[in-house]
């Protein structure tokens, strides 16, 4: 029986672990799923894992459960309960007999009872723990499901790499969150882009102006005996260990069209700007941020966001090119030019489910399917703005890549007191 109390846990968690050396891979490579042989099809029924309970867990969950009628929730992690009962308690109303009887393991080191019993795995916890989380699950020799963004560090993002690469070698199926990219919209849109539609791209618009997402509560809020971890998980959006910062976490989405616009070929360089300007007790995130990307041939992108009320709000791109423009805006995809063109209603997907419907058609039919390189080049393009804004350099795409700086120790317990640091200053932070 797992306890209802994760400070009852010896919770301990390390982050990252890189592959050491080729014994490790090749150890690592024997070992497959119990329904999983290499590439071959696959129609044996699929026990479902869920780690992160969350709004988007149990979303991406209900997805997967929709997208194969013979698969089964068989158990979920988080480090909550209530979340883990709740998340069960709503799939189970929605898909009756796919889910039954799921485990519920509670505790920071409860995803590891559901790597291990599970064939398809969906990683929703808040981004800090994902590289590492990752890292395990394709040990194992499991299909991955794994929410943008990947990490909040550059060591988590090689380690992400390090991940993917393996997960191509052992010929398993690993989709990002990055959901845009399954809408098929956006993805004509790009299509058109890319074929030379508007011309060559001179520079690209991208805005991501919202309202706070998950406000950090006051101090007086904090019940008295909480740890510094427990609190800070707790309101993990208002932590860059956890989150890796709103520019990352939420307006990555737009940093990662950016990315789709460019190939996902490497930027040169970027500046940033960027601070606080509502208050938050103990939080260290940004409310707003300007990146500009440095691309060769002269290209600047840029990125526009912030999360206050009260303010105008909108999540457009703009694509300039030497014959044309592109658009996305209002729900509507657009390219004026020589040619005008605009998205039909025939391509308004739900981009949410066509990401699990690929997943599982991956599966199916032994074509494993590996969004590792785009998944890791968006988060570590939106890293690198935030690198530009905390510190108030031009950023290399070297530097940023190769930078050493980790957010958080490697390993954080539930009881542990852990100070996140300030909200950095730009002339003042330096770059690691």
């Amino acid at each position: 029986m797992t306890p209802s109390d994760p400070t009852q846990l010896p919770q301990h968690l390390t982050r990252r672990r890189f592959v050491r050396n080729s014994g490790l891979v090749a150890g690592a490579a024997t070992f497959s799923a119990p329904h999983i042989v290499g590439a071959q099809g696959n129609e044996s029924p699929l026990k479902l894992g869920l780690v992160g309970c969350g709004g988007r867990g149990s979303g991406a969950a209900n997805q997967a459960l929709i997208a194969d009628k013979n698969v089964t929730l068989s158990a979920v992690a988080d480090v909550f309960q209530k979340d883990a009962d709740a998340a069960i308690e709503t799939l189970k109303k929605r898909h009756g007999n796919q889910v039954t009887t799921p485990q519920r393991h509670i505790g920071l080191d409860a995803y590891k009872k559901v790597i291990e019993n599970c064939d398809v795995i969906i990683l929703a916890t808040p981004p800090g723990f994902r590289p590492k989380m990752l890292r395990e699950a394709v040990e194992a020799g499991k299909h991955v499901f794994c929410e943008k963004p990947v990490a909040v560090d550059a060591p988590g993002v090689r380690s992400v790499i390090e991940s993917a690469k393996l997960a191509a070698e052992k010929k398993l199926t690993l989709i990002s969150g990055f959901c845009w990219r399954y809408q098929d919209a956006h993805r004509a849109l790009f299509d058109k882009v890319h074929s030379g539609m508007i011309g060559e791209i001179t520079n690209m618009f991208s805005t991501y102006y919202s309202s706070p997402v998950k406000p950090m509560p006051s101090a007086n809020r904090r019940p008295a005996g909480t740890s510094d971890v427990a609190w800070q998980i707790q309101n993990w959006y208002n932590f860059s260990w956890l989150s890796g910062d709103s520019l990352v976490e939420q307006a990555i989405h737009s940093v990662d069209k950016i990315a789709w616009a460019t190939r996902d070929i490497d930027p040169i360089s970027a500046v940033a700007t960027g601070g606080r300007q509502i208050p938050a007790e103990g939080g260290n995130i940004y409310d707003h941020f300007h990146v500009a990307y440095e691309y060769p041939n002269n290209l600047r992108c840029h990125i526009g966001s912030r999360q206050q009320t009260g303010c105008y709000g909108e999540t457009h791109d703009y694509i300039t090119g030497t014959k044309g423009s592109a658009t996305i805006a209002r729900g509507q995809c657009l390219v004026r030019g020589d040619e005008n063109w605009r998205a039909g209603s025939e391509l308004n997907n739900d981009m949410y489910q066509a990401e699990h419907d690929a997943l599982f058609e991956s599966i199916r039919k032994g074509e494993a399917k590996n969004d590792g390189k785009l998944m890791a080049h968006s988060t570590m393009l939106g890293i690198m703005g935030r690198m530009a804004a905390y510190t108030g350099q031009k950023i290399t795409w070297d530097e940023a890549l190769n930078s050493e700086q980790v957010l958080a120790p490697d390993s954080l317990g539930w009881d542990d007191q852990f100070a996140a640091g300030e909200v950095p200053l730009p002339g003042q932070t330096q770059f690691s």
